[in-house]
């Protein structure tokens, strides 16, 4: 078995569910799945990208079970994600000035590069661009959580958030046509800590006050207050 590969027994220990739910999702095509030699395997990055998609779709207790099976293998070493930690003053833009689509994806990668901790905005944004292409990141909220198809460690220093809003929605590729004017660009230097941030961050989206907010905030202070704000008060310290 390759090292990047579960078995069955293995990626339901992983996803806390039984042996026998794997196989008969992976049967029924619910988990991106190969049989070698009659067996399941399922390749780690197949399996991180089923989650993203997963979680794209979930509800809030969906997405604290999420949260919580990829909190149980963190192994004790890693603290609960933050979303105001990982989010520096320098990389929230309100407003961004972007009209476009295009102009959108150059701007935030251009604001993430303020901080120093990207070295290559013209990479993260191509890159972010693919993955655009592959399957838009607008919510039907208003919301974009733009991100490569796979972390990009060799041109981060560490892994953070940027923050834009438009003023004006801005037509981006949502299922259901709608605008968006709010912008997270995820810049993660692993698949399980790009899927910790976008579970966490999805959960503080799903919050209706928390995009009110947002949407009335005028200054990038204003703005990371008002996420501290509501990640206390809806997660507390977990």
């Amino acid at each position: 078995m390759a090292a990047k590969d579960f078995d069955v027994d293995s990626l339901a220990a992983y996803l806390h569910v039984s042996p026998q739910q794997v196989a008969r999702m992976a049967d029924r095509g619910k988990l991106p799945g190969r049989k070698v030699g009659g067996q399941w395997r399922f390749a780690e990055a197949e399996i991180h990208h089923w989650l993203e998609d997963r979680i794209g779709v979930s509800d809030e207790d969906e997405l604290i079970q999420v949260e919580n099976v990829l909190d149980r293998h963190r192994g004790g070493q890693e603290e609960v994600v933050s979303i105001v930690k990982m989010l520096p003053p320098q990389a929230i833009a309100v407003p961004l000035n972007a009209r476009t689509r295009g102009s959108v994806i150059d701007e935030m990668a251009r604001l993430a590069a303020q901080t120093g901790w990207l070295w290559d905005p013209e990479r993260m944004a191509a890159a972010v661009r693919e993955r655009e292409d592959l399957h838009p990141t607008a919510l039907d909220i208003g919301v974009a959580l733009l991100h490569p198809r796979r972390p990009m460690p060799g041109i981060l220093a560490e892994p953070f958030l940027a923050l834009g809003r438009t003023y004006q929605g801005v037509p981006f590729g949502g299922a259901r046509g709608g605008l968006t004017d709010i912008f997270f660009l995820i810049l993660s230097t692993d698949d399980r800590g790009h899927l910790r941030t976008l579970a966490r961050l999805s959960r503080l989206l799903s919050d209706s006050v928390s995009l009110d907010g947002l949407r009335c905030c005028t200054e990038p202070a204003e703005t990371r207050d008002w996420i501290a704000l509501r990640e206390a008060e809806l997660f507390g310290g977990s």
